[in-house]
Formats: structure tokens, C-alpha cells, sequence
């Protein structure tokens, strides 16, 4: 009986150590068929990246304080978590013309337009329900990605529609690889990608917002999150753009950051 019993626990630890090695073998081929890199985007703290973000002994100043909804362990599709949504809040105080790619929910939308000047603009863009059959796929997409941005393609109405900041949101309805830049150059201070996280789409908006931000304004990506999972697509490419671009990871956070120096 007790031989048994040793015999079992050894070819437990076998089989252990099998499946660590075939998961340890398949991630390691992954990363080379795919050139990932991994921790090539440093980390920067909020007060680093701009000095909205004012910080004193007591924590941060009263001056980042802002209108606010958060979601807390509440499961919300397409949701920044309720640090990362401070963040962006905050950078919407000082950008009189934000852009936005992925509406989903709109809870991004009306943090940002709700904590902006009065004279501000949010433009936000989203593929609408009825226009899921013109989702282009690329070669190097993620299947997982590209259903994740089908299913958050659901709304037309939005947390801002009816809202007392609703008048400051302009709504595009449109494949993101549709926009025409021209109207758009060098016209925007704080940019928020957070569309599709299939590869091609997270380049082609990328590719835009780089055409479209001014001088001095931000580009904030969400999901940065590894080289496996729905999110894979994004953090491949930003490493991949990491090579030219002067890109960080804000600390604690998913959201990699970029200052356009022009």
C-alpha cells in the first residue's frame, strides 16, 4: 500500500513538472515568433509626467481633486480601473480638446468632459452595433481581441447621453480605421486609445493619434497588461513603438503614456 502511495506522489511531481515545462516551452516559442519584449517601457509616477498631478506631504494637493464615479469590485465591460480613471480625469483638467478612441460605456467620456473646462471638446469614437460587419481583421490580430471590440461595439446611448456635459461630447459612429486625420492634425492636447485591442487597430490608431496630437499633449494607451491574454496585441506593439517613441508605464497602473514634443 505504501509503495503505491509513493509511486503515485512521484508521477504527480512528474506530471508537475511536464505540464511547468510544455507551458514554460509553448510562452518561450510564443515571445520568439512574435519579437515581445519584455519590460522595455519604464515606469513614471503621476507627478513625473506632469505637474498637475501636484503631490505634498499630506498626499496629493486639493488642486487633482475631481467630479468622479467609480466602479469599485464591480465588473464593468471595457472599464479602466477607478486609479486609472483618476489619472485621466485629472489630465482632462488642463486639455481644452481630448480625443477618444473606444467610447464603449462612455464612463471614460463623461470623467474626462465632466472634469474638463467648460470650453472644452471630447470627441469619442465607437463602432456602432449595426456596423459590426465593416470590422477589419488583420494578419496579426487577436481572435480574442477582435470579439472583446465587437462585444463592446454594443451601445448607442452612453453614460454622458442626457448628462449636464453632454453638450461638450461629440460622438463619432465609425470603424476607427475610417477616420480621415486631416480635420483632426495637431488639433488635440490629451488623446485616449482604448478602441480595439487587436493588433492592427491598436497600430492604425496609434498611427492617427501621433498625427493628431499637439505639441506638448499626451497619448495614454490602456491595457498594457503582458505578452499573453485578450490584451497581448497591445503590449506587443507599444514595445514594438517603445523602439522610437519615448513611452512609460504610469506606476500601478495599465496605462503607458507618451509626451508629443513636436
Amino acid at each position: 500500500m505504501t509503495i503505491w502511495i509513493i509511486i503515485s506522489a512521484v508521477l504527480a511531481i512528474m506530471c508537475a513538472y511536464a505540464v511547468r515545462n510544455v507551458i514554460y516551452y509553448r510562452r518561450k516559442a510564443y515571445r520568439l515568433a512574435h519579437k515581445v519584449v519584455g519590460g522595455s517601457i519604464g515606469t513614471i509616477t503621476p507627478p513625473e509626467l506632469d505637474p498637475v498631478f501636484e503631490f505634498t506631504e499630506h498626499g496629493f494637493a486639493r488642486s487633482t481633486a475631481v467630479l468622479y464615479i467609480g466602479r469599485g469590485s464591480m465588473s464593468v465591460i471595457g472599464a479602466t480601473s477607478d486609479y486609472e480613471a483618476w489619472i485621466l480625469a485629472v489630465l482632462a483638467k488642463r486639455a481644452s480638446r481630448i480625443f477618444e478612441f473606444g467610447t464603449c460605456t462612455g464612463r471614460t467620456t463623461y470623467l474626462m468632459a465632466a472634469n474638463a473646462a467648460d470650453d472644452s471638446t471630447v470627441t469619442t469614437l465607437t463602432l456602432p452595433p449595426a456596423d459590426r460587419d465593416t470590422y477589419r481583421t488583420g494578419e496579426k490580430d487577436s481572435m480574442r481581441a477582435s470579439d472583446n471590440a465587437l462585444a463592446e461595439s454594443a451601445f448607442t446611448s452612453f453614460l454622458y447621453s442626457g448628462s449636464d456635459v453632454e453638450h461638450k461630447v461629440r460622438q463619432l459612429f465609425m470603424d476607427s480605421k475610417q477616420l480621415d486625420v486631416a480635420e483632426h492634425d495637431r488639433q488635440y492636447d490629451l488623446i485616449f486609445v482604448d478602441g480595439s485591442h487587436a493588433y492592427s487597430y491598436v497600430r492604425s490608431d496609434t498611427e492617427k493619434a501621433m498625427r493628431m496630437i499637439r505639441p506638448g499633449g499626451i497619448i495614454a494607451w490602456h491595457d498594457y497588461r503582458g505578452a499573453y491574454g485578450d490584451t497581448k496585441d497591445v503590449y506587443i506593439y507599444l514595445n514594438e513603438l517603445a523602439a522610437t517613441r519615448k513611452l512609460k508605464l504610469i506606476e500601478g497602473t495599465s496605462l503607458v503614456v507618451y509626451r508629443h514634443e513636436g
